[in-house]
């Protein structure tokens, strides 16, 4: 008997087994990381946590929070500097809200806060650096340019600020007002620069940076669909093809942003406790900035957890463990190595890593 040819297999099924093997090796990491019995939560900053972010040094652990009375703790995982590897500092008077290392100049973390000043500190030597000030109201920022120089940043008053660190003093480059009434967060396109995108009050714009002087400015896309307040909206950190946005509706959202349409195709929503009070910092959407196509976000949930998402809305795993009897709400992955980063209201830090 002739024995029976099996069919080629095609393209489309090649990619999907080659997802699916690449889904479960993610899932099988996420599964092996834990928090450390010795040294995995550190009390980091006296307050409530607004902000997180990592080093990029993929040889050591180090961590940055920021809190709501303006402070802003260091942790390194591996040091027995100041407390427990902890050193705090009080560069601002009010919340942090944002803060990230430069991708160009490594010891430089630049820190916003609602007090109306973006500061740069220099890590290794403690020094601090004012980049930008206005009265108050400072709520959001991102690098504009490749090498960080240049920066995008928001206020609770709708506008939009370029800021250049090479140009003298702590003023703008130029202010843009757009028709809003707050600007919740910015965010500029990972690889084609010139696109901002802002998260306003229920509708998220894409604009061209370069036409932001223009009398009719307006947006190259936007993302509809929102029925309450939006927390944040971010590219998807490889290619900027995604956007999720976390929304007071109780629903995170994913977008397809590969082709800047007018309006944005919504792909996939989650439904999500979102509401956590006035006693935490909102929970956000953070993608891992190592794929294009998964992020974490904090839970309300109890037993208390981080859950991990795939665009598709797919669980891919939940962080749990009995010290962790707080809601982390600020959340953010390392951009190289295998680990997660937590905070919560009273100001502690936790670290799951392989």
């Amino acid at each position: 008997m002739a024995k029976s040819k099996s069919r080629p297999e095609s393209n489309r099924e090649s990619v999907e087994r080659t997802e699916n093997c690449c889904s479960q090796m993610y899932r099988s990491t996420l599964k092996s990381m834990g928090l450390s019995e010795i040294g995995g939560v550190a009390k980091v900053v006296k307050s409530r946590i607004f902000s997180v972010a990592f080093h990029p040094c993929s040889s050591r652990l180090l961590m940055a929070a920021g809190d709501k009375l303006g402070g802003v703790g260091l942790w390194n995982l591996d040091s027995d500097m100041g407390d427990e590897g902890v050193l705090l500092f009080e560069p601002h008077v009010q919340p942090v809200a944002c803060m990230a290392f430069s991708r160009s100049h490594p010891t430089d973390l630049l820190t916003l806060s609602y007090d109306g000043t973006l500061r740069s500190t220099d890590v290794e030597k403690a020094v601090f650096d004012e980049v930008y000030r206005i009265k108050d109201g400072l709520r959001t920022f991102d690098f504009l340019s490749h090498d960080c120089s240049t920066l995008v940043t928001g206020d609770w008053y709708g506008d939009v600020a370029i800021v250049d660190r090479r140009t003298p003093g702590t003023s703008h480059e130029s202010l843009h007002s757009l028709d809003t009434k707050t600007v919740r967060c910015v965010h500029v396109h990972p690889v084609q620069k010139q696109y901002i995108m802002v998260a306003e009050n229920s509708i998220v714009s894409i604009y061209d940076a370069r036409c932001l002087k223009a009398s009719s400015r307006e947006p190259v896309s936007q993302l509809y669909g929102h029925s309450k307040s939006i927390s944040s909206a971010y590219f998807s950190p490889g290619t900027g093809n995604r956007v999720v946005t976390t929304c007071l509706d109780n629903n995170i959202r994913i977008y397809d942003t590969s082709e800047l349409t007018s309006r944005a195709p919504l792909l996939t929503s989650i439904q999500q406790n979102l509401y956590t009070g006035r006693w935490l910092s909102k929970l956000q959407a953070m993608w891992d900035p190592k794929r294009d196509d998964c992020f974490v976000v904090g839970s309300m949930q109890r037993p208390r957890r981080v859950q991990v998402f795939h665009e598709s809305g797919q669980l891919q795993h939940s962080f749990q463990d009995p010290d962790m009897t707080n809601v982390l709400s600020v959340t953010a992955f390392h951009p190289t190595r295998n680990a997660l980063l937590g905070g919560n209201a009273s100001g502690r830090l936790y670290v799951f890593t392989d």
